[in-house]
Parts: C-alpha cells; structure tokens; sequence
C-alpha cells in the first residue's frame, strides 16, 4: 500500500497536494469543494489590509496553439471582508479536520498590525500561516509583498514579530525576483520560521497590443507589471526548490509552487526536496478535479517503483544535482537516428545546420531526403533531439568506454599542479589526447 500522507512542520495532510494561496482558495465554498475532490490542503488566499481588485485583471500567454502556457495577474489579496473570511476558515478546518487549512497574510510593516492579523487568525483554528513575502505588484509599492521578500533584514524582522505570537506553523512565502534565493531562505529560518514556500509569482509584461499598442491586461487603456505563473515558470521554481533544499544552513521543510500541472510536475518538486506542493494555474485552467489524476498518478508510480511512503522519494534527484565544474569532459555521445520512424520533416538538419554544428546531412533516396548524421563530427549537443517531433526517432548514445573521468575543476587544477595557465593550445592537446573533435 501507498502512504501519500505528509506532516509538514507538524501540519498533516492526506497528501501533498494543496491549493496554492490564489483565486482557487478564496472562499469556504472553494475550498470545500477542493477537499471533496480530495486535495490534501489549501492556503488560504492572501488577508491583509482592504483592498479593491480591476477589472481584466489576468493576462494569458498561449503558444503553439497550447492555452494558458502562462498567466499575468495584477490581482491583489483578498477583497472579502476579512471577518467573513475569518467565520469561513473556522468553518471549513471545522467540516474537514483531517485536511491542512493554512492561511496566507500579509499586512503593512508594524508590529502591532502583525501580532493583530496574526492571533485573530489562529483563532480561526487554522494549522498554520504562510507570509506573502512575493507578490510582485501592487502590495510590493505599499512596502509589502515582495519589498520584504527582497531585503534579507525585512524578512528576518517581520518574521520574528510572527513567530513571537504565533502557536501554529509559519511558513515564508519567497519572491523569485532575487539574485540569490538562499539569502531570504536563510533570513526566515533566522527569523524563526518553520518552513519555506517557493515560489511566488515572477515579475511580468505579459505583452502588447499590435493594434493598440496598450499592455495585457488592460485596465481602461492603462497597464503595467505583474506577476507571471503557469507551466512556463516550472524550470525556475525547480531551480530554486532545489537550491533552498541543498542549502544546510536553511534546512526547512519545503513546499514546492510554481508550473505544477500534474503529478509528474509535482513529482520533480519533490524528488529536488519538497515535502508538499501547491498548485495555481492549472487548477484555474481545468478545476478541482486535476487532483484526483494526480494522486492516481503518483500512487501508480509510486507502487511501479517500489516506495510506499513520499519520505523514501523525496530529495531522491538531489545527489544528481552539481555544478558545471564537476561534469565529465570525457563523456562523448552522437546522435543516431531511427530511419523506419523518421518522417522526412528535415527539423533536425535545419537545426544542426542553422543552430548547431553542421553535422546532419540530407541524402537524396527514393525520391525523399534521407537525414544523416555524421559521427565523426557530432558533438553531442542533442538539439537535434529536443526538436524532433517524433518521440524515438533520434537517441544520444554514449560512445565512450566510460572507464575515464576528468572535470574541468581537475583539469584547471593539474595545470595550476604544474605551475602554468590553461592555454588554447595546451586545451587542444588534451582534447589531441582523448579523441575529442576540435571545432
């Protein structure tokens, strides 16, 4: 049997899928009616201050005739009256017990405000608070959102004012809009936080009208930045998912946002070190009802490959992860290419030829054009790969006999061993020495 249950930071949920704090969890209806498709929790969408939404609030980027590759918003927390809110988040910890009702807030830079939002939100009976540190418009020019998420001391400050009062979980919310993650990672956990969510929303246009020249969205001809979600941002949250994950210094449990549209994404989150996940988009696309593909999916895998609980998978990919000065130079694969599948669309000659290393040849055969790699003078880039829209068509294969390694750190250090600089002669004769082609 397959155990999908998570405690994050001593918050319990049946799974790690939970509603990322968003349109989708803006109200006890909402999120009731998540918990009845069976997500395993929800942040509840962002209290704070009072506020006014616009009208066309939400931009969306569509690619290749796909819908909703990306979404802009400039939505702000919560329009709701926060004491409604309050009686419904009491209510729906009430009608469902065994799900996570965590709740976002994010107020102006004070203490006392901090301390007021943050007990009259436990008194809600929630399991814990998640601090919008990220959103990138709108509250940021307040001196809220991602204005703390950016500025280390912010962070560490309006965090400790939280944990001074708080008797649940405090998760921090991070912007992505950072030269280094780990830097706000590192100034919650100081901050006394009890675990990070990342990532927030990226800061955006989403585009122009050609006919116009006005901004998407467009609010009466007017419009600006916001922040940008969807599948498209899943490689950047990835990124910093993992970079939070391996940073010991900030050794917090982790919940993975950003791009996660099904169990296969939520998967990555967590094989780079998330305990839960939470999802947006994709919920704002298609409904509550992805989820229950999602803990099919998981579960599949899960009993495919022999685990039975997520602490067995998790952080799995980590140990893979490293940095270009560790990578083997003496690894060598070429591109081969499976004719019986292959269907004459030229793709990976025109890439090769225009975009790479020149190394795919069309050979006239029966009247078609025969795609051709030349072995001898491929480089192994594999784009030619990524473009082909036959799946199997082209493989890499590994044509080197393994049994040697050298990194360029282990290459940059022989040479500073011998007391010389690397040279562009002195590079060529290494290649010289392991049969690596010279372009």
């Amino acid at each position: 049997m397959v155990d999908l249950s998570i405690n994050f930071a001593g918050i319990k949920s049946p799974n790690p899928f939970w509603l990322a704090s968003a349109p989708p969890s803006n109200s006890a209806y909402q999120n009731c009616k998540a918990f009845e498709q069976g997500w395993g929790g929800t942040v509840w969408k962002t209290l704070g201050e009072p506020v006014m939404n616009v009208c066309n609030r939400y931009g969306g980027l569509d690619y290749n005739g796909q819908k909703l590759v990306g979404i802009n918003n400039v939505e702000l927390i919560s329009d709701r009256n926060i004491e409604v809110n309050f009686k419904e988040i009491a209510e729906t910890k009430r009608l469902w017990p065994d799900r996570a009702v965590i709740v976002s807030l994010m107020v102006e830079s004070k203490r006392e405000t901090w301390h007021d939002i943050v007990k009259r939100t436990i008194d809600t009976g929630c399991d814990g608070l998640e601090l919008n540190y990220g959103c990138p418009h709108g509250m940021s020019e307040r001196g809220m959102g991602s204005a703390v998420g950016q500025v280390p001391e912010y962070c560490k400050m309006i965090t400790e004012w939280v944990t001074e009062v708080s008797t649940v979980p405090v998760l921090i919310k991070l912007t992505p809009n950072v030269g280094n993650i780990q830097i706000p990672a590192r100034a919650a956990k100081a901050g006394g936080a009890s675990g990070i969510a990342l990532i927030n929303t990226i800061n955006s246009i989403m585009g122009v009208d050609l006919d116009t020249f006005e901004l998407r969205p467009s609010i009466a001809g007017k419009g600006g930045h916001g922040g940008l979600a969807g599948p498209i941002v899943k490689p950047i949250a990835l990124n910093m998912v993992s970079q939070v994950a391996l940073d010991k210094e900030v050794d917090l449990p982790i919940s993975g946002v950003g791009g996660i549209s099904n169990w296969k994404d939520a998967l990555e989150f967590i094989l780079l070190g998330s305990t839960s996940v939470q999802v947006c988009t994709a919920v704002m696309h298609y409904g509550f009802r992805i989820v229950k593909d999602m803990i099919e999916g998981l579960s599949f895998w899960m009993e495919e490959k022999g685990f039975t609980s997520l602490e067995q998978v998790r952080r799995k990919a980590l140990p893979h992860l490293d940095d270009f000065g560790n990578f083997n130079l003496l690894h060598k694969t070429v591109a081969r290419i499976d004719q019986d599948k292959c269907i004459h669309c030229n793709l990976c000659h025109i890439a090769c030829e225009d975009g790479a290393h020149q190394c795919i040849d069309l050979i006239a055969e029966n009247g078609k054009n025969k795609t051709v790699v030349r072995e001898e003078d491929c480089v192994g880039c594999d784009l030619c790969l990524i473009v082909c829209p036959v799946e199997g068509c082209i493989s890499m294969v590994r044509v080197d006999d393994g049994k040697e390694t050298k990194t360029w750190n282990e290459l940059v250090s022989d040479f500073k061993k011998e007391n010389s600089e690397l040279t562009w002669e002195k590079l060529r004769a290494f290649q010289k020495k392991y049969g690596i082609e010279i372009h």
